[in-house]
């Protein structure tokens, strides 16, 4: 069963005794690391299963950045359903996320970032502060230097509008019947990614009715502006040159604005019939919609201004919904962009399994038996492009059916195929079934992508709507590398058609230097393990040279601490590509990466688990504060609070099976 909504706590359960497998092979006997590794790995696998949910699975936060906090904020007062002492939580986090120079920025460390600093302005304001504190004067002043609200991003425009601090006038043009437009046509919204889909819809509505929620002038922005607010224009994102691409696709926006202003009447009110239903339709059992903050949010938003009022079913159960993302830590609070629960629990178990515990264990058992019950058997949106294909994925989300995704269902069923179930026909059609849809998603030029297939018309991230350049979803070294660890995992081998064209695709893939970049991992350090690790699963030679190529990636960028870091900025900086601190999480990719790229235990790799031993903490984890996962590279950042666990305990456990091996 999915638990039902409320909020939830990181809480340790009292210590679990496990149960470990036979070793494989001797005992680790290497003078250097032998018996403490085996104490490390047994604080990490006791310290993840205190974590472990009585159901089975696990769940812990998900951090992003202030602008979650702050659209949060602004949804409560368009909604009018503002909880004071909610506010005041969301209030402080707000404010202990604020940077010295007065800004908020995508990730810790990371340069201000224009419209998260609006938005969290506008927000504090409504929670209660006003323009002369110190916060708001420090954040004013940096704001102003970048231009102020004129320079706001797209997303941001839409909340400050419903908030009647912008015109509506300012917001990019989104006419609701784009709706519409058949799955044939070059521009529809299956062409764009699953986020990007979902978000749009309660765009276009908002646009289409344009409602104003009127607040106090000592709540609002005023003193954000440049010029007065009837002189200021308001431009779609600037382009290099006119005839870029971006450029051309720039001169659409007034266009489509001028029909905005003078509808045809009948196709309009065909289009918000369509859009309405749309979103009715795909509204989740707990009332959510699409897994993800802008989902939750800018949907619930559309309806009321369609006219739902806050009592109605649908809008009752979506403000329930909104309250999921809440992660309360008792002073504060962390409003998550989504939740986490199937990942977490896919990974934690992995890292159990492959360190040691018993695929019989009783918490491996209740784990395969939660997590068999969680797969997806109703056709979602990825069905357009794939229509033939059978349903048996997993997301990512308690509640997100419309959107089971790749690289969940590919760490689940390495984990159920490591377990044996009590059920044994459950879990053989839940492996059938799942590997069947997971191979079955294979995009056409050979890799994987998350949510859909063939969703590569990357031109679409030059419209003037799509700001952050992320709104497709194309094939991804990461994923592609998870779905042949996978399919290894439930027996397939690298002449199957499938791993052919994802190697293949993969080879192409590859940068010059040697690694893979990562799309949902910070950054090149991620997408260079998960395609190694996927490589020598299936049975990839690891002394060919590109593979070779990939590994001394890894060891020339080691740090002279013994491990790895990457920054964020490596999206947009090559200079940075595995460059950074060296981090827990960094550490163990590298680490996995080097020893499924080489036979030999080599120096690099016992430098990396020596970094890891020495840095354990008592408790058996690992501290960890950096941002490791990626929403939109350059633009959106996430921080997984359980990956300096699982992924250090799987790294150390993959190390002293071969050690193991090594010795046997």
């Amino acid at each position: 069963m999915r638990p039902a909504a409320g909020r939830v706590e990181l809480v340790m359960n009292e210590t679990t005794q496990i149960e470990t497998a036979p070793p494989q092979g001797p005992e680790v006997t290497d003078g250097r690391i032998g018996l403490r590794l085996d104490q490390v790995i047994s604080r990490a696998q006791q310290a993840l299963l205190r974590l472990q949910k009585p159901e089975g699975y696990w769940h812990a936060p998900l951090e992003a950045n202030a602008e979650m906090n702050a659209e949060y904020v602004i949804f409560t007062h368009f909604m009018d359903c503002v909880d004071p002492q909610e506010e005041a939580k969301i209030k402080k986090y707000l404010l202990e996320t604020q940077q010295p120079d007065g800004s908020w920025s995508l990730f810790a460390g990371g340069e201000g970032y224009l419209s998260t600093s609006v938005e969290a302005y506008f927000a504090l304001k409504l929670a209660g502060m006003r323009a002369g504190d110190e916060e708001m004067t420090q954040a004013r002043r940096w704001i102003l230097s970048r231009g102020g609200v004129p320079k706001i991003g797209s997303l941001a425009r839409f909340y400050l509008a419903a908030m009647g601090q912008i015109p509506w006038e300012a917001t990019t043009a989104l006419p609701v019947e784009i709706c519409l437009l058949p799955n044939w046509f070059p521009i529809n919204v299956y062409e764009l990614a699953s986020w990007a889909r979902g978000t749009l819809f309660g765009l276009m509505l908002l646009q289409a009715v344009q409602p104003v929620v009127k607040v106090g002038y000592e709540a609002g922005v005023l003193e954000l502006y440049i010029e007065p607010p009837h002189f200021t224009r308001f431009r779609p994102p600037a382009a290099k040159s006119r005839l870029s691409l971006r450029g051309l696709l720039n001169l659409t926006d007034p266009l489509l604005r001028a029909y905005n202003r003078h509808p045809i009447k009948s196709l309009r009110a065909r289009a918000l019939k369509a859009a309405e239903d749309w979103i009715l339709e795909r509204q989740e059992a707990n009332g959510s919609w699409g897994g993800i903050e802008p989902c939750y949010l800018l949907s619930a938003m559309a309806l009321k201004a369609l006219g739902y009022r806050s009592d109605h079913p649908v809008l009752k159960k979506a403000i329930e919904a909104s309250r999921e993302l809440i992660w309360d830590m008792g002073d504060k609070i962390l409003y998550m962009p989504c939740v986490s629960p199937n990942w977490d629990t896919g990974l934690a178990a992995k890292a159990l399994l492959e360190s040691g515990i018993s695929p019989q264990d009783e918490a491996m058992v209740k784990t395969a038996r939660w997590l068999i019950d969680h797969q997806i058997f109703k056709r979602g949106d990825w069905s357009v492009k794939r229509p033939k294909l059978e349903p048996g994925g997993w997301a990512f989300e308690f509640y997100n059916d419309c959107y089971p995704d790749v690289d969940d269902s590919a760490v689940i069923l390495c984990v159920l195929a490591a377990t044996p179930f009590h059920d044994g026909a459950a879990r053989e059609r839940a492996i059938r079934a799942g590997s069947n849809w997971v191979m079955g998603m294979q995009s056409r030029d050979g890799g994987f992508a998350a949510f859909d297939a063939d969703n590569d018309s990357n031109w679409l991230n030059h419209l003037p709507f799509a700001d952050v350049e992320a709104v497709t979803d194309p094939s991804c070294p990461d994923l592609t590398g998870r779905v042949l660890e996978m399919m290894a995992a439930v027996g397939y081998r690298a002449d199957h058609p499938v791993a052919r064209r994802a190697i293949a695709w993969l080879k192409k893939a590859q940068d010059a230097d040697g690694s893979w970049w990562g799309r949902w991992g910070v950054n090149h350090i991620y997408g260079t393990f998960s395609a190694l690790a996927g490589l020598r699963a299936i049975g990839v030679d690891v002394s060919e040279p590109w593979i070779r190529r990939a590994v001394q990636w890894l060891k020339d960028l080691q740090n002279p601490d013994g491990g790895w870091g990457e920054s964020p900025l490596s999206d947009k900086d090559r200079a940075w590509h595995g460059r950074g601190d060296s981090t827990a999480s960094r550490t163990a990719w590298a680490v996995i990466g080097l020893l499924a790229g080489e036979d030999a235990i080599s120096d690099a790799v016992t430098r990396g688990v020596d970094w890891l031993l020495e840095r354990q903490n008592e408790d058996g984890t690992w501290e960890e504060t950096a941002s490791t996962g990626t929403g939109f590279p350059n633009h959106f950042y996430l921080r997984y609070y359980m990956y300096p666990l699982y992924f250090p305990l799987m790294a150390l456990g993959r190390f002293r099976t071969r050690l193991n091996a090594k010795s046997g």
